[in-house]
């Protein structure tokens, strides 16, 4: 234990920056820009979970993490949907989450945006027939656009949110 506490004292610990995408870089530069000339500003999301095995959310948040920094394009999650333009809905729609997604369309102003993000959120994926699932996104609220995947990256996503605004 001591060897490994001598260790890290000796060098840092941490990684290296990240080198930035530059194809990464300029696609969420241009979904921010595409988001203020539609919206006048920039675009606030709010990341629902319907009942996922949280895959799709990993990669969710690493739009938010050190790598991506989707905040740098003046992108960003918001904690109420009384604030969002988009719901990223996650998951199949479980029974227990349908009335709190219902809730939360509702709660969202207009213009709005659903995005059902990865396989499950299309069509309930591998729970498909579940006694416990609703179905997929669309069974509940109104779908504007299908993200796939199992998970879909994070290049994906901003592609998909580009499409949405484009």
């Amino acid at each position: 234990m001591l060897r490994h506490l001598l260790e890290g004292l000796r060098r840092p610990l941490t990684e290296s920056k990240p080198d930035i995408d530059p194809d990464l870089a300029k696609l969420a530069a241009t979904l921010d820009a595409t988001a203020r000339r539609r919206l006048g500003r920039s675009l606030a999301i709010r990341q629902v979970d319907a009942g996922s095995c949280n895959g799709c959310e990993l990669e969710i948040h690493a739009l938010n993490n050190a790598f991506h920094d989707l905040e740098r394009f003046g992108l960003h999650f918001v904690a109420s949907p009384r604030h969002a333009d988009v719901l990223l809905v996650t998951g199949p729609v479980t029974k227990n989450m349908r009335e709190a997604l219902e809730r939360t369309w509702q709660a969202t102003p207009d213009p709005k945006w659903v995005v059902a993000v990865g396989d499950c959120g299309a069509d309930a994926g591998v729970f498909a027939g579940s006694y416990a699932v609703v179905g997929g996104v669309s069974a509940v609220v109104p779908v504007d656009l299908v993200i796939r995947g199992c998970p879909p990256t994070p290049t994906q996503l901003l592609q998909g949110l580009l499409t949405l605004l484009g």
